[in-house]
């Protein structure tokens, strides 16, 4: 579920079109998007992407577990994933979302849960809890065995197969036992005991993560948001030749920040109208509970556990010596069923753009969110149209509903044959799925490369008066 964007390339005045590669009908209207604050995720991080990027190599430590349906009984493989981290470092995680099969060596990044299936759930605190009070955050699994009242010894596949059932009573809202005695005594204490816990915050974020202003100034802030010690900042790459530098709240040269740190782009007062992006890096554990999503259709995965990773996370700036001065970044709202768009405009006219059929317009000063409505499990595809030549893509997936909670999903009898999974199913540890690896494979809209929005309405999100002007 990413959003992606390719940055304008020159400024100007005059009407706009949308074009996402299909003509979108609806009625034309004009709003005034002024007075609206930036918005923000559920968990007070940043809009855009930011933390661990990891590979899925599939189940490592599991048992099994058995789906109880009207039309039969499934048995699944039910444990603990493993993902291995882009610029090192592993991460152990549950899936979310039973039916849906597991994609072999899918690329997942971390998001907040507002984007996610997590995001329309009262239970996702409670998920939270079980993750953070049983394998492998407590690895002592004696202990766990005698506060669980597991009779019998509880072993390193009983606890993860017990522990994943009872995120799924929660996740999917369906009603499935451990097959081991041992596994499914854990997951009844679990289960009962669970309570809600805060959605954790991200490894790293930047807030927010496009800001635009004139050349001569200072352009931001920027704010850095972080579990980690320390982050690493790249400038844009023209920087050590006396270009756009990374700077404090005085005008110092930034190379690291903590969290809380406000940055800044310092562009010279004779740098054409353009866009250039930075980079925060660090190496930090990620947070327990945090969400992993993937662009292929994927399960749905929660961190159970994480070692030293690299994380990272992205800012624009945009600037121009007049005119209209806009940047955007956009989000997955999944309580909203859309995309979140967030337009802020510090140039000295306003700025006009066009976007599912309706005409916009951010005053000076001003900002605005836009909630672009998106059907379940389709990719997305479109572009805001702004002044001649300006125009930025925002592409991804939807996917804010588990596929138990879409359709209900039916079931195999054990003795029945099972379709051909999505992956391959290994015969050693390292499975590619649990959950939907018996049951049969589901693809909504391949190959759909737009969403039409038709004439459904644009919900403006009206946050807070911001003042005309610089």
């Amino acid at each position: 579920m990413s959003v992606s964007f390719s940055a304008w390339t020159a400024r100007g005045r005059g009407s706009a079109r949308l074009a996402a590669g299909a003509l979108v009908s609806g009625l034309v209207a004009t709003t005034v998007l002024a007075g609206a604050g930036t918005a923000a995720a559920d968990d007070g991080t940043a809009p855009g992407r930011g933390g661990a990027a990891a590979t899925i190599g599939g189940l490592k430590t599991y048992g099994a577990a058995v789906i109880r349906g009207a039309a039969g009984d499934t048995q699944v493989s039910a444990g603990l994933f493993e993902m291995s981290v882009e610029g090192g470092g592993t991460l152990q995680t549950y899936c979310v979302d039973i039916h849906t099969p597991t994609q072999k060596d899918a690329k997942y990044h971390e998001t907040a849960w507002s984007g996610t299936s997590l995001g329309i759930n009262e239970d996702a605190g409670r998920i939270h809890w079980i993750l953070q009070n049983s394998y492998p955050q407590v690895n002592d699994l004696a202990a766990l065995a005698k506060k669980a009242g597991v009779r019998g010894r509880l072993t390193e596949q009983d606890a993860a197969a017990g522990t994943q059932v009872a995120i799924w009573r929660y996740s999917d809202d369906l009603d499935v036992d451990a097959v081991d005695p041992q596994a499914e005594q854990l997951a009844d204490y679990l289960h009962e005991k669970a309570r809600n816990r805060p959605e954790p915050a991200a490894s790293l974020t930047l807030d927010p993560p496009a800001v635009s202003g004139r050349p001569g100034e200072r352009v931001g802030p920027v704010t850095v948001r972080t579990d980690a010690h320390s982050v690493t900042v790249s400038p844009p790459a023209d920087a050590a030749t006396g270009g756009v530098r990374i700077v404090d709240e005085k005008g110092e040269p930034v190379t690291t920040a903590v969290d809380g740190s406000r940055i800044f782009f310092d562009v010279p007062e004779d740098e054409a109208a353009d866009t250039v992006e930075l980079t925060a890096q660090a190496s930090t554990t990620v947070p327990v509970g945090r969400a992993f999503v993937s662009e292929s259709r994927s399960q749905t995965q929660i961190l159970a556990g994480s070692s030293e990773s690299t994380v990272s996370a992205t800012a624009s700036a945009t600037w121009a010596e007049k005119g209209a001065i806009p940047a955007l970044s956009a989000r997955e709202n999944c309580v909203k069923g859309g995309v979140d768009l967030t337009v802020t405009n510090r140039g000295d006219e306003p700025f006009t753009f066009a976007l599912a059929g309706a005409e916009h317009t951010v005053a000076v000063g001003g900002s605005g969110t836009v909630t672009v409505p998106l059907n379940e499990d389709q990719p997305y595809d479109f572009t805001v149209q702004g002044p001649p030549g300006f125009q930025e893509r925002f592409t991804g997936m939807l996917d804010c509903r588990t596929r138990a909670a879409e359709v209900g999903a039916t079931t195999q009898t054990l003795t029945a044959p099972s379709a051909t999974p999505l992956v391959d199913t290994p015969t050693d540890t390292n499975l590619a799925a649990t959950g939907a690896s018996s049951a049969t494979p589901w693809i909504t809209g391949s190959a759909i490369a737009l969403v039409v929005l038709g004439g459904a309405a644009l919900v403006i999100t009206r946050q807070r008066q911001i003042p005309s002007g610089d």
